[in-house]
């Protein structure tokens, strides 16, 4: 079968420590010459499964609006990418003034969102180079990488229609769905003209990929589209079973700890601390604030580590008694959190280490893990101990769990499976839009 041209419409490219890692899950085994890629992210991609890629920035947009000759648009071809490491973001020399705005333009919300449908306006961002580069690749389907800003969706609805071709969704985070109550009439300015943009696409364009079953019955319900779940995978080793070390185990965070994760991990290092004042947590995540940097050293049984390499993560997973699987408690991070599975999931479950699991059992991940009886979860605070010391005391408990895992994985988190699920999904777009259009 002929391989359709695939164009990505997504604020990052593939990046292994990333969400955008997912496009393994999707891409693996597509040539690479049938995929390209327009992106936003500042930094300069690696080396992935893209053949050539279109790059066009808040910067470059904030330039041209200062400057109407300042040039925007930069192409990358895969053979003068380098494979990923560390690497910093490509230098961009600009005067104050944009670097304020930049900088003012990255967080998220209402206003920014807003003020940033102003600076993508078509006519900026739609240059004659970025014609010419889509004319060359000449794209037979967009693969639409969902976002909660306008202009992603904006780019996509653009090749959609200048080529006459469909849409394939993929959503991972319920951007439309998820309203909260707001005294700011920007809030809701914002949500009716989100809102608005996502039914033109949905009504026009029905094919969609999801991460979970969660978001997927929700969203092919109420828009009527046709999609299917695509699982992530993981490119972990799974090592072979082992006990915990009970008189020292290495229990290990990897991750994000903002929607009061931390608090989670504060909740288990004082239970932790109760069962053995020896027993600590190692915690390797990004950015961290004062207040939750004192908060951690107060416990005295917390260990904080700045953000790793995902090779680093691979290494330190495998070496590890029990991973940590974390969410919040709170309304605010139920509804941003309800339908998603995040990347942990897969590596979790591949990596073979014993995983405990603690969060709202509304939590899409936490739902998951415990709809396939995945691992240890626990759901409420008070449970914690009895939880804990049932994986950490209990070799049967553990056993169980390893093999559970591997069963989890091999029907669910398979690479030919995904991969295959999202070139069907994919070819079905193609062939349906062909015959009505």
């Amino acid at each position: 079968m002929e391989v359709k041209r695939l164009l990505i419409v997504g604020t990052v490219p593939y990046k292994k420590n990333a969400p955008s890692r997912a496009f393994e899950s999707y891409f693996s085994n597509w040539p690479r010459h049938s995929i390209a890629q327009i992106f936003s992210n500042p930094q300069q991609p690696f080396k992935g499964h893209c053949n050539t890629l279109f790059q066009v920035t808040d910067k470059m947009l904030l330039k041209r609006w200062f400057n109407s000759k300042s040039h925007v648009g930069k192409v990358y071809h895969f053979d003068k990418l380098t494979a990923e490491g560390s690497q910093a973001p490509s230098k961009d020399h600009t005067n104050s003034i944009i670097s304020m705005l930049y900088s003012a333009g990255a967080k998220h919300t209402p206003l920014t969102h807003l003020l940033r449908a102003l600076l993508w306006k078509k006519n900026f961002w739609c240059t004659d180079e970025l014609n010419i580069w889509l004319e060359r690749f000449n794209p037979d389907c967009v693969f639409l990488s969902f976002s909660d800003d306008f202009f992603i969706l904006d780019i996509a609805m653009y090749v959609a229609e200048k080529f006459d071709i469909p849409i394939v969704s993929t959503i991972s985070d319920d951007y439309y769905f998820n309203d909260r109550k707001s005294i700011s009439p920007l809030y809701y300015i914002y949500r009716v003209k989100y809102k608005k943009l996502v039914n033109k696409i949905f009504k026009k364009y029905k094919y969609a990929i999801y991460i979970s079953d969660k978001i997927r019955d929700k969203y092919n319900g109420y828009f009527g589209l046709k999609g299917d779940t695509v699982y992530l995978t993981s490119e972990l080793e799974r090592r072979n079973f082992r006990s915990i070390n009970i008189n020292n185990p290495k229990v290990r965070y990897f991750g994000n700890i903002t929607l009061d994760r931390y608090l989670s991990i504060i909740d288990i290092a004082k239970v932790l601390k109760s069962i053995n004042p020896q027993y600590c947590i190692d915690v390797y995540s990004g950015i961290i604030t004062d207040d939750i940097k004192a908060k951690f050293d107060s416990c005295g049984n917390i260990v904080y580590h700045n953000a790793i390499p995902y090779a680093e993560v691979k290494e330190l997973t495998s070496d590890s008694d029990i991973l940590l699987v974390l969410e919040g408690f709170t309304e605010h991070n139920i509804n941003s959190t309800r339908y998603s599975l995040s990347t942990k999931a897969a590596d979790s479950l591949q990596s073979g280490v014993n995983v405990f699991a603690y969060g709202s059992k509304e939590c899409g991940l936490i739902d998951y893990l415990l709809k396939y009886d995945a691992c240890v979860v626990c759901t409420e605070k008070e449970e914690l101990k009895a939880s804990l010391l049932d994986l950490i005391k209990n070799e049967e408990v553990q056993k169980k769990y390893y093999d559970k895992s591997m069963e989890i994985v091999r029907n669910h988190h398979n690479i030919e499976t995904s991969t295959g699920i999202t070139r069907s999904i994919i070819n079905q777009a193609i062939e349906d839009w062909t015959k009505t259009h």
